[in-house]
């Protein structure tokens, strides 16, 4: 304890530079903990996006579909895929896809055809929570279409607008009907928003002669089964079916969230260098000023070690005292950020992308305990290490000429 009080002392012995340094250490500290919890938040909004829209946490393929994506190559016996899904208590979606052409008046544009059974959609994600205007599928056969934003655009179609489809169908006629447009999709992902209809399975079975034919089967357990596992899970349960987890099916989105892990660890490593330069140029006066006293101290029988010991206990209270007060800042302000989050929609947020991911309007910080406790012990280390040469260099001082160090 009283080596910790002379310490204490000491670091405010010159108060100015003291508090310059703590400053500076404490806004590092804050600003690492804020710079962690906004990647945080974006990172979990990106894996967020990927599994609770469009993708889900796996997807089921019959084996080549995702090469050709034809409408023959059908997952054959999908129920047992549906009920495996249900015995690891996920949800299950099926859908059945196909190709098509549009058309509103004079405008026309090619599209893949989503058959979807809407109830399901709610339960593996939140495709009925992202409509940007009108309103779900109704759940029945009725001619309905959901369509993106992007594509609603370009047909020039609102909710309540009516549609032409055209297809070629699986027993090679040509099939066509009508589709009243309900709602409008945004910010899901950039290819959804562009090309993607969504109708009720029952719909897409009369206009392909589907004959109940099933494309993809996503699962989701909302989380409580790591995404790889519920792969391998499904996989056992469906033998000969092409299974993969989101991470499979979103490489490039895997890669930029790995890149957007070493920038953390790079901004990081930016300001553990400055808080350690600062806290080195503290103790190097520190010691320089008090050589004489230092030499006393030797010459009164001190050990180096005790030198040692003292210096680094000053280095490790201005750390902790600063990256207290730092802890603090930065929690308030990323608490702030996550509640209230930042608007980008004035950068245009809503119409960028990341690996064909939408970006969301409002960034949100994600604030865990790793993004405040990882940030403080870095600097307690750090001012740690910083203050290391400082005080061996202060141990290995002669008595008789540091008494007479002017």
């Amino acid at each position: 304890m009283l080596t910790l009080i002379h310490a204490w002392r000491n670091l405010w012995r010159n108060g100015r530079r003291t508090a310059i340094n703590a400053s500076a250490i404490a806004v590092s500290t804050a600003v690492l903990i804020f710079t962690f919890a906004l990647l945080d938040g974006s990172m979990r909004a990106m894996e967020r996006n990927a599994t609770e829209l469009a993708v889900g946490e796996a997807q089921v393929h019959a084996p080549g579909w995702l090469a050709e994506r034809s409408i023959y190559q059908a997952i054959e016996a999908p129920e047992r895929v549906l009920e495996a899904a249900a015995g690891l208590g996920a949800a299950a979606a099926a859908r059945s896809m196909g190709f098509g052409l549009l058309s509103s008046g004079p405008r026309s544009a090619g599209v893949q055809i989503w058959g979807v059974d809407p109830g399901a959609e709610g339960r593996v994600g939140q495709l009925p929570q992202h409509l940007a205007r009108g309103e779900w599928l109704p759940g029945e056969a009725a001619g309905r279409v959901v369509l993106g934003a992007g594509l609603a655009r370009t047909l020039g179609a609102e909710p309540g607008a009516e549609l032409v489809a055209v297809v070629q169908a699986a027993d090679g006629s040509m099939g066509n009907v009508v589709l009243r447009v309900v709602g409008v999709l945004e910010g899901i992902s950039e290819g959804m928003d562009r090309s993607v209809a969504l109708v009720d399975r029952r719909d897409f079975d009369a206009l392909f002669v589907a004959e109940g034919r099933v494309h993809e089967v996503v699962l989701s357990s909302q989380g409580k089964v790591e995404a790889g596992a519920l792969a391998a899970a499904a996989r056992e349960a469906a033998p000969g079916l092409d299974v993969r987890s989101w991470r499979e099916l979103l490489p490039v989105m895997v890669n930029m969230l790995n890149i957007w892990t070493v920038a953390r660890w790079m901004i990081s490593l930016i300001f553990v260098v400055a808080a350690g330069l600062g806290v080195l140029n503290t103790m190097l006066m520190a010691t320089f000023e008090r050589t004489p006293e230092l030499g006393l101290v030797r010459a009164l029988g001190a050990t180096p070690g005790r030198v040692v010991l003292d210096v680094a206990t000053e280095a490790l209270l201005l750390g902790a005292f600063s990256a207290g007060i730092g802890a603090a800042l930065g929690v308030g302000v990323a608490t702030w950020a996550q509640v209230h989050g930042i608007d980008l929609s004035g950068l245009g947020a809503g119409n960028l992308s990341i690996a064909g991911v939408t970006l969301e309007t409002t960034w949100r910080a994600h604030l865990t305990p790793g993004a405040v406790v990882q940030p403080v012990i870095v600097t307690l280390g750090v001012t740690l290490l910083a203050a290391l040469y400082p005080a061996v260099r202060a141990s290995r001082l002669d008595p008789v000429q540091a008494l007479g160090h002017v």
